[in-house]
């Protein structure tokens, strides 16, 4: 017995096409956060800007998150 569960995936094509659309906003609005933060240093409104989309695409990945576990898979 593994310490962890091996998680197979889904065969539902709507279920990975949302898994996929969640991590990359995800990871998308993380980078554009973080880069929104170096722009600041230098030009304060276009990087704060950055920053709030950023913050705003990853929150929409997170609630995602959310709506996924909620999700069944049907036959």
């Amino acid at each position: 017995m593994s310490f962890f569960k091996k998680y197979n995936g889904t065969a539902h094509v709507g279920l990975m096409r949302l898994e996929a659309l969640i991590w990359v906003l995800i990871y998308g609005g993380l980078l554009t956060l973080v880069l929104g933060g170096f722009m600041a240093r230098e030009q304060d409104g276009a990087g704060v800007e950055m920053m709030l989309v950023g913050g705003f695409v990853a929150l929409i990945g997170a609630g995602l998150v959310y709506v996924r576990s909620r999700l069944r898979e049907e036959p």
